[in-house]
């Protein structure tokens, strides 16, 4: 029977799945080392190294499915055989989750017509060019720039924007508290596993080698920000909290961190929306360049 040897994600093995996703780029905000690290705290994913590729792994007692394989083209190939042969031994389906439409065209290049993918809109990424993001010019964000005039308006004098660093983890920890408690994350089960990849992202942000912004109204943090490059031209955020009294807090903070800590990279990848409608509403707001559409694929 094939054996291969899936391990869990841990900070040891930061730089072997770094350089994979730094060899192999995509705009997919799951290949970073960061995203599959602290999700694997709260999702059953494994990784493993199969034929020189770089493979993760969700199983659980209803599902089996791999991440599309990093590598050369075939590394990938060979890799996609031996998944094949590793489900077919144990009579599951072979399933391939998160597979982005430039992925599926290689599939079908190798396989044509074997395998069908269903994209899934609410895990589809929302990438945005960062000189919009910065500058909020245009009739379509007329309203994001009002909001933050209205901020420096409203805070002049009281209001300071500074980068992430270990001087102010500690005041962005009692911020994260304090939105743990005002969204009511004991509740919910999903908040929850968001406040906590939060509070170890700021627990970790050196040895993670993070990028974060912080912004602060009377010198306490009421909104901060976290992200990290993805790849040559694009830089993902994966974390965005603001406080509730400070209701134009979302748009200062991703407008300042965008201008101060982002301006290298043409496009700002801010994840997908979960399917939640008000989060869906705020990131369709900024007007996306465009989705990295991401899907299952199954076999016909």
């Amino acid at each position: 029977m094939t054996e291969i040897a899936f391990k869990k994600v841990e900070l040891e093995h930061k730089k072997l799945i770094s350089d994979y996703f730094r060899r192999y780029e995509s705009r997919s905000c799951e290949r970073t080392f960061v995203n599959v690290y602290l999700w694997s705290r709260h999702y059953p994913v494994t990784f493993g190294v199969v034929e020189s590729a770089l493979v993760f792994k969700s199983e659980s007692e209803e599902d089996l499915a791999f991440a599309y394989p990093a590598g050369e083209p075939e590394q990938v190939r060979r890799a996609l055989e031996v998944l094949k042969a590793y489900c077919g031994e144990r009579n599951r389906p072979f399933v391939l989750y998160s597979v982005t439409k430039e992925n599926f065209e290689q599939l079908e290049q190798w396989y044509p017509g074997r395998f069908q993918i269903k994209y899934d809109e609410d895990r589809a990424d929302y990438v945005y060019e960062s000189e919009k993001l910065a500058s909020l010019s245009g009739k379509k964000l007329h309203s994001k720039k009002n909001h933050v005039n209205r901020f420096k308006a409203v805070y002049e004098g009281r209001w300071s924007y500074e980068p992430m660093s270990r001087e102010n983890l500690e005041d962005c920890f009692q911020t994260a508290l304090a939105w743990r408690r005002e969204n009511g994350c004991e509740e919910d089960e999903e908040k929850s596993a968001e406040i906590c990849v939060t509070m170890n992202a700021l627990r970790l942000f050196e040895e993670l080698e993070l990028v974060g912004g912080v912004l602060r109204v009377d010198g306490e943090v009421v909104a901060f920000t976290i992200g990290e490059p993805l790849s040559s031209d694009t830089f993902v955020v994966h974390i965005e909290k603001a406080l509730s009294k400070i209701p134009e807090g979302y748009a200062m903070i991703n407008q300042q961190f965008v201008s101060h800590a982002c301006m290298d990279y043409r496009y700002i990848n801010r994840e997908e929306d979960t399917g939640a409608e008000g989060l869906r509403r705020a990131k369709q707001s900024y007007r996306p360049v465009f989705m990295v559409e991401k899907g299952r694929v199954t076999e016909i």
